[in-house]
């Protein structure tokens, strides 16, 4: 009879957690990549920027709508990650195994596009608060927190108004999830097939900084044009394919705006989240036991 052996999983809403700490981190590199995709027919280099934004604002304004961050993450994050973990133990074989990566794909993609719909009234807040920076003092929003800049919007604007640009967001956060969760646990399990990984920092570094990688490349055009929507005043756009032929006119890189600093952003958040949470994992997870599959003795 074969021995049950115990290994940890994930709990529902470790995922929020861990991308929450890492958005502390990174988020002066997410209030950069936002200014650098709003600008329109401007060229300034992420070294200009931060030279503008300090200068203007001190050290912290580099930290403007950090609150809207941390809402955001503890709602998008916490969806996204909680549907995929929850379905991938749900369907995982019972002798422990992986489940196939095309499973694991659609997973990502349901609990990304989930997620983005419940956190779009966050991320939309987050977008505004980080770019009122670069904007005229007469046209700043000035909300002071996540919670009153939600407020604001649905008071001056409609409650419809927190989901703009949710169809961006919502196919945006499904790649981003596919890009980051499936890819994370592909490599990682491609990485301790070899006998150079074992389940330790090392491998948690380098499958998220792969992931990361492929997750930038796969949502940078929807991301620019997500942030747009979402910055853009009431009647700017008169539909998504408005927005998307007045993007195309500033050439195809527009849609590549805010590379750098979304990669330079998004690698150490994707490196930080599955660190941060495999930290959680190893220390505070459920308990789960495998039974390996018995083969007939010849």
């Amino acid at each position: 009879m074969s021995k049950a052996t115990e290994v940890r999983v994930n709990r529902w809403y470790f995922g929020g957690l861990a991308s929450a700490g890492a958005a502390c981190v990174t988020h002066p590199l997410d209030l950069l990549k936002v200014q650098m995709q709003t600008q329109k027919g401007k060229n300034i280099s992420i070294f200009q920027l931060t030279k503008i934004v300090v200068s203007n604002q001190g050290i912290m304004g580099l930290y403007n709508g950090i609150s809207a961050s941390l809402l955001r993450q503890l709602t998008y994050s916490t969806a996204r990650f909680g549907i995929y973990e929850v379905a991938k133990q749900r369907l995982a074989p019972k002798d422990g195994s992986n489940i196939p990566f095309y499973l694991s794909a659609f997973l990502a993609g349901l609990g990304g596009f989930a997620g983005g719909l419940v956190g779009n009234p966050a991320d939309l807040v987050n977008v505004r608060m980080q770019n009122d920076v670069k904007l005229p003092p007469e046209q700043r929003r000035n909300y002071k927190n996540a919670f009153h800049g939600i407020y604001r919007v649905a008071a001056t604007e409609g409650v419809l108004r927190l989901w703009a640009g949710a169809s961006m967001n919502c196919t945006r956060s499904a790649l981003m999830t596919i890009g980051q969760l499936s890819f994370y646990d592909q490599a990682k399990q491609m990485l301790l097939t070899t006998p150079y990984f074992k389940d330790n920092v090392v491998t948690h570094v380098t499958s998220s900084l792969i992931a990361g990688a492929i997750a930038t490349t796969m949502t940078q055009p929807v991301d620019v044009l997500k942030t747009r929507a979402m910055n853009a005043k009431p009647g700017e756009y008169s539909s998504m394919f408005h927005l998307v032929r007045v993007t195309a006119k500033e050439g195809p890189l527009a849609f590549y705006k805010g590379y750098l600093p979304a990669f330079v952003r998004l690698a150490p958040h994707t490196i930080l989240t599955f660190v941060f949470l495999e930290q959680l994992r190893l220390n505070f997870g459920t308990i789960k036991k495998s039974v390996p599959v018995e083969t007939d003795k010849v």
